[in-house]
């Protein structure tokens, strides 16, 4: 259950939103395009933050550059 303490992870690095435009989800009132957001975690695939619902998630990379 490490997933239940990456809020309080020390930040790893900063990326910011790109776009919130997915094909199967919604992610649209989770991301702001423009925004910069905190990684507390990452895979090969994903980016974990604390996304506008100042809880933690999984976000495909794709939505993100690094600042």
């Amino acid at each position: 259950m490490m997933h239940l303490k990456w809020e309080n992870n020390q930040t790893l690095k900063q990326i910011e939103c790109v776009h919130a435009n997915a094909k199967k989800f919604v992610v649209d009132n989770k991301l702001t395009p423009g925004k910069v957001y905190d990684v507390k975690n990452e895979t090969e695939e994903f980016y974990f933050i604390i996304d506008n619902s100042n809880r933690i998630a999984g976000f495909r990379k794709d939505y993100f550059k690094e600042v």
